[in-house]
């Protein structure tokens, strides 16, 4: 299930996000987010714990 969650970024991220999105590295923002966030649990929190 995914969940709606409201986040408040710099302008300079969203800029840097949307270039991405218009290089079409990512399809949207959402899918760039959500690629950045799993990145950072899997560097934080591996697998091995």
């Amino acid at each position: 299930m995914v969940k709606v969650v409201t986040v408040h970024l710099p302008e300079v991220y969203l800029e840097v996000i949307d270039e991405l999105v218009r290089r079409k590295l990512y399809p949207n923002r959402a899918e760039a987010i959500r690629t950045a966030v799993r990145d950072f649990i899997m560097e934080e929190m591996p697998a091995s714990e």
